[in-house]
């Protein structure tokens, strides 16, 4: 029986089997060009709160991460660059932060041991 003749049931129950079995997604029935898809990509983007860039990157660079990608469970090279990207990010963020939280000890201590050294010389004075 061919896929235009076979009777399409009003609504496919939502399981794990009927995706595993093919029921949902594999009848030419159900298959349709999005109508916009510059728009549906939009409020995808949107909702995950992704902006797509255009960056160059050596061949060699890309391959190195489609074979990470492939070897993390098969994750795509893309998503993979976003975490390492990500984890990139905040691990910068906290070491500028530690950095200045430093800093700003530093400045605390030479001010308290400045104003001690004044205290003493007035009292030698």
């Amino acid at each position: 029986m061919n896929a235009k003749n076979k009777k399409i049931p009003d609504k496919i129950p939502d399981t794990d089997e009927a995706w595993d079995e093919g029921t949902l997604g594999r009848e030419e029935a159900f298959v349709a060009v999005a109508a916009d898809q510059e728009a549906e990509k939009a409020f995808i983007n949107e909702s995950l709160g992704l902006q797509p860039i255009s960056i160059r990157l050596h061949k060699s660079l890309i391959e190195d991460f489609k074979m990470i990608a492939d070897l993390n469970g098969g994750i795509g090279y893309q998503t993979l660059m976003r975490q390492v990207l990500q984890r990139f990010a905040e691990c910068e963020i906290k070491k500028i932060l530690r950095e200045v939280a430093l800093e700003k000890e530093k400045a605390v201590e030479k001010e308290a041991a400045d104003r001690i050294a004044a205290e003493e010389s007035r009292k030698v004075a």
